[in-house]
């Protein structure tokens, strides 16, 4: 007898293959049976005029702190989410010694734009090796996980407060001792960052941005020597410079497996720039390497403020501004000095931001002082056409009146019909693939964990960037075979019965709303799905229509087990585009 039986639904496989009428037998956690299906079960759905595809595999996320109170990864799950991997951008919550333990939460506040309150009433620290966060997650999982193993994470257990230099060849072998122990236990493989924005709450870089190229390559080497590990980087914004193209490569060529790079924001306004960062995939593949560049999908706009200063500090100038008191940064950017902050803020790196520095084009979110009353949602142009002010000057007002408190809005970028050409071509480039999704972090920032349910909703039906199948590819089979996730990403037999069951004409997220649902009473952005009829993880249902159901069928993915290898000639090849992995048993 079937445990699950889905009835009479377009059955889209995630291969990126022409959609079908079939049944879907589920039994043991697995798909058994594809087509017309005979045998009873104990519970059978009625998918006629719904979609049944593979669940969502979202490769870039930082669920690793939420997970220990929120064991659905939500909203994520409600969007057709099934698979999440953390520990992205070198942000781990392991391996870690309790000396460790503030360090890495004032990061992750700081960073990922978790209230500092909510990760130190939510976080147990009840672990110190990676084997044991994993184990702590394994059985009590609503959702798949697996998690990279944090450079930030490995340089602060071994150059503890001491983290601003260069390791010494004894610490660099103590990190390779504990990267290794963290991939033998199931570490997915090595994540870092390089990008100006990622410093911890004093403004300070965050520790893998000190480290030298040597360190970095040595251990993408030691990463290749697992099954199944893979590379991921954050770089600086800007053009990629020789130097950083070489570094990539040589990764990807020490490690002999792709390295990916987070993330692409498409627009016309940066179409250069987007051409130059893509050259890297080129520079890579004639030296042996593997770069892919990951793309979102969508148009998002930001939330920004000048308190915790996220992507301000990216620009020249505002990086020292960031590391002052706020009442010092208040003062600065209330005299003449705020000038020079403009100018520097202009350059070539701020340019790459020029959805922060077209002051004017920055909308008013929220305000907090009398003096803003009634600007909310205005335009910061408008408001200094009013006022006969220029933009940055207005900008600079308004925020020194809420003592930098106020919501700034970025536009959405790439809205327009070229920008969408573009972005078609992007998402269908060979050097890309899709993701960057951030879920579980920049919590009032960013709402691009509907990222699944608008490609397949608004952004399939209406821009048309894609069909239906190669839609769902894009989210499911083309993710899995990229990190070399086995019998994940496809409805097939032998794949495990990750399922996500939708209505492709209504499929899409409700409105963006203020959810004060985090521990200590902390605050998200947050959005349901519409469209959406169920969500199973393993065979169990785990979403039905907007609701969760009370399971735990969550598995920790962890390499060697759950994964295969890719290597760099793979990626290159393209093979990972084609199709999910061939079925396996055990694991």
């Amino acid at each position: 007898m079937l445990v699950l039986l889905v009835r009479g639904g377009t059955v889209v496989d995630g291969t990126g293959a022409p959609a079908r009428t079939a049944d879907v037998g589920v039994r043991d956690g697995r798909v058994v049976a594809v087509g017309r299906v005979d045998e009873t079960a104990r519970r059978t759905v009625d998918a006629d005029g719904l979609v049944v595809a593979p669940g969502v595999i979202d490769l870039h996320t930082h669920y690793d702190a939420q997970l220990c109170w929120d064991p659905y990864a939500t909203p994520s799950v409600l969007h057709g989410v099934t698979t999440v991997i953390g520990g992205n951008c070198g942000f781990s919550l392991a391996p870690s010694e309790p000396e460790g333990h503030d360090y890495l939460t004032r990061v992750f506040a700081r960073v990922e734009g978790i209230p500092h309150p909510t990760l130190v009433d939510g976080v147990p620290w009840d672990w110190r090796s990676f084997a044991d966060y994993l184990d702590r997650l394994e059985g009590r999982l609503g959702v798949n996980a697996g998690f990279f193993v944090g450079h930030t994470a490995l340089r602060r257990l071994v150059l503890r407060d001491d983290i601003e230099r260069v390791a010494s060849p004894d610490e660099l072998d103590a990190m390779l001792h504990h990267l290794h122990s963290s991939l033998a236990a199931g570490g997915l493989g090595l994540s870092t960052s390089l990008v100006q924005s990622d410093n911890d709450d004093q403004g300070r870089p965050v520790a893998s941005r000190f480290a030298a190229r040597g360190e970095l390559v040595d251990l993408a080497r030691a990463t290749g020597e697992h099954d199944g590990t893979t590379l991921e980087i954050v770089p600086p914004f800007g053009p990629f410079s020789d130097d950083y193209m070489d570094l990539m490569t040589a990764m990807s060529v020490a490690a002999d497996r792709p390295i990916n790079w987070n993330v692409m924001n498409v627009s016309v306004a940066i179409e250069e720039l987007i051409a130059q960062r893509l050259s890297a995939s080129d520079y890579a593949a004639e030296r042996g390497g593997c770069v892919v560049g990951l793309v979102m999908p969508d148009t998002n706009a930001m939330r920004l403020n000048l308190v915790s200063g996220l992507l301000f500090d990216a620009l020249p100038g505002f990086d020292l501004l960031m590391e002052l008191p706020v009442r010092e940064r208040i003062a600065v950017l209330d005299s003449p000095a705020r000038l020079l902050l403009r100018r520097s803020a202009e350059s070539q790196v701020g340019r790459s931001l020029y959805y922060i520095t077209d002051w004017g084009g920055l909308r008013v979110g929220e305000t907090f002082s009398p003096a803003n009353e009634g600007l909310a949602g205005r335009l910061v142009r408008d408001i200094a056409a009013e006022r006969g002010a220029d933009p940055f000057d207005a900008l600079c007002d308004v925020v020194v009146a809420d003592e930098l408190r106020t919501m700034l809005v970025t536009p959405f970028r790439g809205d327009d019909d070229t920008s969408w050409k573009l972005r078609e071509a992007t998402v269908r480039d060979g050097r890309t693939i899709v993701g960057g999704s951030d879920s579980g972090a920049h919590l009032d920032m960013l709402d691009t964990f509907t990222m699944s349910t608008r490609l397949l909703g608004p952004v399939r039906r209406e821009r048309k960037i894609a069909r239906l199948e190669e839609a769902v590819h894009m989210l499911t089979g083309m993710p899995a075979s990229f990190y070399g996730i086995a019998d994940r990403g496809a409805v097939r037999e032998g794949c495990w019965a990750d399922l996500f069951v939708f209505d492709p004409e209504r499929v899409d997220s409700g409105p963006v709303y203020t959810s004060h649902d985090l521990p200590a009473d902390g605050s998200r952005l947050y959005a349901d799905a519409v469209g959406v009829h169920h969500v199973f993880v393993n065979g169990q249902q785990v979403v039905e229509g907007a609701e969760l159901v009370d399971a735990r069928p969550g598995r920790t993915i962890r390499s060697g087990r759950d994964t295969r290898t890719v290597t760099a000639a793979e990626g290159l090849s393209r093979q990972w585009r084609s199709g999910v992995d061939a079925p396996r048993s055990g694991g």
